[in-house]
């Protein structure tokens, strides 16, 4: 049987993973990067607290001794479902089964000037790109004499209050009071703000009303500015534009608004959902198709009574769709019957500074924060990383930015060298 994944996230990597080895099945992984990364840190990268290798893992080094696993670097164009082809932008693949599993991207809802100016936080490269943004802000405003102009370079608007919109918010504060004045003596009597902001009534809305009422809280303790019901409606000449009149100057949006599935030529519109995430029945499989499936953030479930208006769009629905799609392949191959996929919500969590984080478990309904939530969200995310050198890595990153309340990771990184210091 051969399998072609497209996407290598929590979703396809977890895919690959539980056929390992597998007699029977072939599994062909493709990806347009050559490397599987974690989304929940890729703010600590943004920020120059973890190394991008701390987080991310060659797929060829991870399937190498793995014989029913091939990895292809490409993106995918289009797909031929009548010749079960798919073409790729380096050539093509043919496939029994074939499994979408390319996640999501950042929505702007739309808002032209947003996207063109916004830092968004989705991938590895999106957090590389704010890194160097928000470095380089930062010595144009070392050295400015203008006070307006050196606060737009120093105010930074984080946009939409989930995890990593509360995550990042948190860490830019703790940077601020702890790291900013030390190694920029010239700024020391500038003024600053960091602005989270979401049009919502609440912060963290999936979580418990607890955890939103301590995240606000503790973020407000930090210093961080929240506006709830504050909707983002434009981003023009270094000033963000709201909803309700308001408007802030910064050289700083970043985007953590919203994501939404991709479109690919080949699958009809009549097989897309809510959100243009793919639909399917409780086995993944892609309506209209007998043999097209899709899992994780890029899919929307039918049969699951709990979740009528699909599942949310976290790593643990794409991991568990993953795993369960793995055994009915397997039980294909033996003419076993399918198991419906079933979510089991193992809880949520959100980390907002030092020693300070929210978690929620949903049986027993239990709340933790602070020391206790900030360690449970800390061990939940070391073991949820790929390998051993991963997890050492980070573990040693993190080891060092507590006890010394830095990193020594902020430099200027530029691939293109005729790039110059704007």
């Amino acid at each position: 049987m051969k399998i072609v994944i497209i996407g290598g996230g929590f979703a396809g990597i977890n895919l690959a993973k539980e056929l390992v080895n597998h007699p029977q099945i072939q599994v062909t992984l493709v990806d347009k990067n050559n490397y599987n990364f974690f989304p929940p840190l890729i703010y600590q990268v943004a920020t120059a607290f973890l190394e991008p290798s701390s987080i991310s893992y060659p797929f060829r080094k991870f399937f190498a001794g793995k014989k029913n696993l091939q990895f292809r670097l490409g993106e995918l164009l289009s797909v031929v479902p009548e010749e079960n082809k798919i073409i790729l932008s380096n050539g093509e693949l043919t496939y029994d089964h074939l499994v979408f599993a390319t996640g999501a991207e950042t929505s702007y809802f739309g808002m032209e000037n947003v996207m063109k100016n916004a830092i968004p936080m989705k991938t590895l490269n999106d957090a590389i790109e704010m890194r160097n943004a928000l470095l380089k802000n930062l010595e144009k405003a070392a050295i400015c004499k203008d006070i307006r102009k050196r606060r737009k370079l120093l105010t930074i608007v984080v946009a939409g209050g989930g995890p990593t919109g509360v995550e990042v918010s948190g860490m830019f504060a703790e940077m601020r009071k702890n790291i900013l004045l030390k190694e920029y003596p010239e700024l020391e009597t500038s003024a600053s703000n960091v602005y989270l902001v979401d049009g919502g009534d609440a912060l963290l809305s999936p979580m418990s009303k607890a955890s939103q009422k301590d995240t606000l809280e503790a973020l407000t303790k930090l210093g961080v500015v929240v506006k709830l019901h504050t909707r983002v409606t434009d981003y023009i000449d270094d000033t963000v534009f709201f909803e309700n009149g308001e408007t802030i100057k910064t050289k700083n949006l970043i985007w953590a608004a919203g994501v939404s599935a991709k479109l690919f030529d080949g699958i009809p519109k009549e097989s897309y959902g809510r959100g243009r995430r793919m639909a399917t029945d409780q086995y993944n499989k892609v309506n209209g198709f007998q043999n097209i499936y899709a899992i994780g953030d890029t899919a929307i479930l039918a049969g699951d009574t709990k979740f009528p208006d699909g599942h949310p769009q976290v790593a643990q629905v794409a991991i568990q769709q993953g795993l369960n799609l793995a055994k009915n392949f397997k039980a294909l191959v033996q003419n076993k019957p399918l198991k419906p996929f079933a979510y089991k919500d193992k809880g949520s969590m959100a980390i907002i500074g030092k020693n300070q984080a929210v978690v929620d478990l949903p049986s027993p309904k239990w709340h933790f924060k602070g020391f206790i939530a900030w360690v449970i969200w800390l061990f939940i995310h070391l073991i949820s990383l790929i390998t051993y050198r991963n997890r050492l890595n980070t573990f040693w990153n993190w080891m060092v930015a507590y006890f010394a309340r830095d990193q020594s990771l902020r430099m200027i990184i530029r691939p293109d060298k005729k790039q110059q210091l704007e």
